[in-house]
């Protein structure tokens, strides 16, 4: 019989994996939202291998069926933009609030965990940094390369500096160890210089 964790993560795997955006990953194709968030996991185990249940599941959950708020449903402005990001980090709580109930977990530990999903204190919540930490370590990882190819240089310096910002000492030593493209390494560099 599987625990109380390894039944949530596997409904929340279960719920990522009826994305219909899907990637490639070592050629085969998979729901995106449900690689993105074996890829969290995975930063997240190899960056803090301690780090909590609740933080585990956050971390798991923090796109949890992204796909059903678009980001074309809202003004391509930066209010509309903050507005899209409230509201998805609402419905990433409450879908991983209902899950986590339907497998017995206390209502204490499930507040924890949405607290950890809305990132209201990063800059002064443990958990809450970490998970932003892996936020940017993935981002930057997995999808800055392709970002980079969308964007002139002035934006992904912009970003880079606004990604840096919210990251850790500890995640800053980390990024600085990842695997990037020469280009992709120069950018950065360029960024925080």
């Amino acid at each position: 019989m599987s625990t109380k964790f390894e039944q949530a993560i596997a409904l929340i795997d279960e719920k990522n994996a009826q994305d219909l955006n899907r990637e490639i990953e070592n050629g085969t194709s998979m729901p995106k939202e449900l690689l993105y968030s074996q890829r969290m996991t995975d930063c997240l185990l190899d960056y803090m291998p301690t780090a909590s249940e609740a933080l585990q599941i956050a971390v798991r959950a923090q796109h949890i069926c992204r796909w059903e708020i678009p980001r074309k449903d809202y003004p391509m402005t930066k209010p509309g933009y903050m507005n899209w990001r409230n509201d998805l980090k609402k419905m990433h709580a409450n879908i991983t609030a209902e899950i986590l109930e339907s497998v017995g977990y206390d209502a204490e530990f499930i507040d924890r965990v949405k607290f950890i999903i809305s990132k209201k204190s990063f800059k002064k919540d443990p958990d809450s940094q970490t998970l932003e930490d892996v936020v940017c370590l993935v981002f930057l990882q997995f999808y800055f390369e392709d970002f980079a190819k969308k964007h002139d240089t002035d934006k992904l310096i912009d970003i880079v500096q606004k990604t840096w910002n919210k990251m850790s000492d500890a995640a800053h030593k980390k990024a600085m160890t990842l695997p990037y493209s020469e280009s992709s390494l120069n950018l950065i560099k360029q960024a925080l210089a």
